[in-house]
């Protein structure tokens, strides 16, 4: 007999399959489709706070590496604005393993992972300056602002 993962899922008459995942793969793929890459929340809130300093910027210039979120050309500085989810911020609650697929989602949250480190990694041989702000930092507004503020004005 083969094993139990060879078998195919049982559904109901919703079509959901049990066990697995709770909404049908139409239903998943129109919310996965929802996930903006840009002028997303978190990258809102610090371009506003960026704003609110007195420093201006330009967005996603596609000529450097990795597009980055905000670039401050005259300082040769880039911000990035990770959501801990996709770029797996260590430690932080938000950066959780999906339950399904673990060898899909493992695979493809690494490679967001080592895909950052080229991009920075590019952008300082080429004289940028990289800061990151990750999502759950972007609540933190007070200490959020300071980091901005230190960083910019170095």
């Amino acid at each position: 007999m083969g094993n139990v993962a060879d078998l195919p899922a049982a559904s109901g008459p919703s079509g959901r399959r049990h066990g697995m995942d709770r909404m049908t793969p139409d239903e998943r793929s129109r919310l996965m489709s929802r996930i903006r890459c840009k002028d997303t929340s978190p990258e809102m809130v610090v371009r506003r706070a960026v704003h609110a300093l007195g420093f201006r910027y330009r967005l996603h210039v596609d000529k450097l590496p990795g597009r980055p979120d905000l670039v401050f050309s005259g300082r040769r500085k880039v911000i990035f604005v990770h959501g801990c989810f996709w770029h797996r911020h260590e430690g932080c609650r938000f950066a959780y393993m999906p339950k399904t697929r673990h060898e899909f989602w493992s695979a493809k949250l690494e490679r967001n992972r080592e895909r950052d480190r080229e991009v920075i990694h590019r952008l300082n041989e080429a004289g940028w300056k990289v800061m990151v702000v990750w999502e759950c930092e972007t609540r933190e507004g007070a200490a959020l602002k300071e980091s901005l503020r230190r960083f910019l004005v170095e």
